[in-house]
């Protein structure tokens, strides 16, 4: 199992994307030259790995954004409000490193049954929603 991880500071979530998957390729290409074997890919499942929770693509995009107003919510209520985006809520210290501030990272909740493009566009309307819901619980918690 490989984790191949892109980033940056900023919103160019297109950039971190096509670097991640020229990262992606280089690494496939590398292995097949050396070995001869190729990533075990399947039509209807996608990428073939041995974490189940990543089962299907194995694509986590995800963006740390402050959300004052949704901390000022509850973390409840965020959490609910992911979940209906297909959204998942996590600390910035990681999977169980808890959250700190109002800062989150927010990511794809789903990765089976969808394709990398789909995940990322899921990932980009629902933090795009979330942000502009955000400004609103602002105003109604006087921040």
């Amino acid at each position: 199992q490989t984790r191949i991880i892109s980033m940056q500071k900023g919103g160019d979530v297109k950039a971190v994307f096509e670097r991640l998957a020229r990262a992606i390729k280089a690494v496939q290409d590398s292995v097949k030259e050396k070995s001869g074997k190729d990533f075990l890919f399947d039509e209807k499942y996608g990428y073939i790995h041995s974490c189940p929770t990543n089962l299907g693509t194995g694509m986590r995009a995800s963006v740390h954004i402050d959300l004052p107003g949704w901390t000022a919510e509850g973390l409840g209520a965020l959490k609910q409000r992911c979940e209906e985006l297909k959204l998942q809520p996590r600390g910035t210290r990681g999977e169980s490193g808890g959250q700190t501030g109002v800062t989150f990272d927010i990511s794809n909740k789903h990765r089976l049954g969808y394709s990398e493009v789909e995940l990322v566009q899921c990932m980009i309307d629902g933090v795009n929603t979330l942000f502009q819901e955000d400004l609103e619980l602002q105003k109604k918690h006087g921040l």
